[in-house]
C-alpha cells in the first residue's frame, strides 16, 4: 500500500501554499506592528486571541464536520478565508481593525483544521500516521521557508515596504483554495445533522474521550500554557540588536530544518514510539528556552532555531497523530478539534503572560519560565502518560 496517497499530496500542497502566504508575513507582522508603535504586551495579547478564537472554531467546526460526516466544504471554506485576510490586514492601523483580520484569519484555520487532520488520518493506518503527518507537516513547513524567503528578498529591494507584502501574500493563498478542488473525499458516515451541532458541543466529547486522550490531551495542554508565541523569539533576535534581514533570515533556517526533519522524525515516531520522540522534542524546546534568555549574537541565534526546528518537528505532527491513535475514527475531527480548542485558549493565556513578563521583568525572566516550566512537563508524560504508542503497525503499552 503507498503511505504517501494523491489525498495526502494534494492536502500537503494545500498547505504548502497556505503556508507560503501566512508566513511570508508572520516574521514581519511584529516588526509591522513595532511600527504602527504597538506595544510588545499589546502585540502578545492580539497573538493571543486571534489564536483562541481559532481555537475554539477548531473544536465547532470539527464536530460538526463529524456530524455531518464531511470535509472537504470545511477545508475549503477554511483556507479562503485565511487566503482573503492577508491584505485586509493593511486597509486600516487601528488596534480593532488589525484585531478583526488576524481574527479572520485563525477562523479560517479553525474551519479547516479538524477537517483536514480528519482526511489526513482516514489515509493512515495506525501504524503510519507519523509518516502522513510527518509529511504533511514537512510540507506545509516547506511553505514557511519559500515564503520568509521571498518577504527577505523583496525587503532586500524595498526595504520596510510592509504593506505591498500582504498584498503579494494572497496570491499563494488563492493557488492553496484552487487546489482543494483536485481531492476527492472518500464517503463517511454521518454523526448528527449540523443543525445539531452547538458552539460548545465538542466540549462534551472531552466527558465520553478514552481515558488515554484525556491523560494526553491534559499533558499538551499544561505544556501549551507555557508556550507562547514564537514571535516572542523573533523579538528576542530583534532586541540583540539585529537587522530585520537576521531575524527573517533566522526564521527561513528554523523552518527549513523544521521541514526537512518532520517524515524523518514521524517515522521515528512510528518504530520506536510516539510518546519517546514527543517527549525528547520537549527537553529540545526547554535547551531552546534556557538559551534564548542568554543568546545575545547570530551564531548563537542561528544555533538555538535549529534546535528549535528539531524540537517542533518532532512535536508537531507526532502530537496530531498521537490523538489520532487515541480516538475512535469517527471521532477524529472532534478529537482534534476539542484538543486545539483548549489549546487556543491555553495560548491566549501563555501570549498574554508573556508579553507581560517580558514587559515588567524582562526576556531572560520569560525564557527561563518556560524552560523551567517545560521541564516540570516532561516528568508529567513520563509518569502519567502511559496511553497506547504504536510499534510497526501494533498497539504496545508504554
Amino acid at each position: 500500500m503507498k503511505t504517501i496517497t494523491r489525498t495526502v499530496w494534494l492536502l500537503s500542497l494545500v498547505s504548502l501554499f497556505t503556508d507560503m502566504a501566512s508566513e511570508m508575513l508572520y516574521p514581519v507582522i511584529p516588526v509591522y506592528l513595532n511600527s504602527l508603535h504597538y506595544s510588545v504586551l499589546l502585540i502578545g495579547i492580539l497573538e493571543g486571541f486571534a489564536e483562541a478564537v481559532a481555537g475554539l472554531s477548531k473544536g465547532y467546526f470539527g464536530k460538526m464536520s463529524d456530524n455531518i460526516g464531511k470535509r472537504l466544504p470545511f477545508v475549503r471554506l477554511g483556507y479562503s478565508l485565511s487566503a482573503i485576510s492577508k491584505p485586509m490586514m493593511t486597509l486600516f492601523t487601528v488596534p480593532a481593525w488589525i484585531f478583526s483580520a488576524r481574527t479572520l484569519d485563525r477562523i479560517g484555520k479553525g474551519v479547516r483544521t479538524g477537517a483536514r487532520d480528519a482526511l489526513l488520518s482516514d489515509e493512515a493506518t495506525p501504524g503510519t500516521k507519523g509518516k502522513i503527518f510527518g509529511f504533511h507537516r514537512g510540507m506545509d513547513t516547506l511553505g514557511a521557508v519559500l515564503g520568509p524567503a521571498a518577504a527577505l528578498i523583496y525587503l532586500y529591494f524595498y526595504p520596510e515596504d510592509y504593506t505591498t507584502l500582504f498584498f503579494i501574500a494572497f496570491a499563494p493563498g488563492i493557488i492553496s483554495v484552487a487546489f482543494t478542488f483536485f481531492i476527492k473525499e472518500k464517503p463517511h458516515t454521518p454523526g448528527a445533522p449540523a443543525t445539531q451541532t452547538r458552539f460548545f458541543d465538542f466540549i462534551q466529547y472531552w466527558k465520553t474521550s478514552p481515558i488515554e486522550y484525556k491523560k494526553l490531551v491534559t499533558g499538551l495542554l499544561l505544556f501549551a500554557l507555557f508556550n507562547s508565541s514564537d514571535m516572542f523569539l523573533l523579538l528576542q533576535v530583534k532586541s540583540a540588536g539585529l537587522s530585520d534581514t537576521a531575524a527573517i533570515g533566522v526564521y527561513i533556517f528554523y523552518n527549513l530544518v523544521y521541514a526537512l526533519f518532520s517524515y524523518q522524525l514521524g517515522k521515528l515516531g512510528d518504530k520506536i514510539g510516539l510518546k519517546k520522540v514527543f517527549v525528547s522534542g520537549l527537553v529540545v524546546f526547554a535547551i531552546v528556552y534556557f538559551g534564548m534568555g542568554f543568546a545575545d549574537n547570530l551564531y548563537l541565534f542561528f544555533t538555538l532555531f535549529f534546535i528549535y526546528g528539531i524540537y517542533t518537528a518532532a512535536t508537531e505532527g507526532v502530537s496530531k497523530a498521537w490523538i489520532s491513535n487515541t480516538a475512535d475514527k469517527k471521532d477524529t475531527a472532534t478529537a482534534i478539534g476539542t484538543y486545539t480548542a483548549f489549546q487556543s485558549i491555553c495560548t491566549l493565556a501563555a501570549s498574554s503572560i508573556a508579553g507581560l513578563i517580558w514587559f515588567q521583568f524582562g526576556a531572560k525572566a520569560l525564557f527561563i519560565t518556560t524552560g523551567i516550566a517545560t521541564l516540570a512537563i516532561v516528568a508529567y508524560f513520563v509518569a502519567v502518560v502511559k496511553g497506547p504508542l504504536i510499534l510497526n503497525g501494533n498497539k504496545s503499552r508504554h
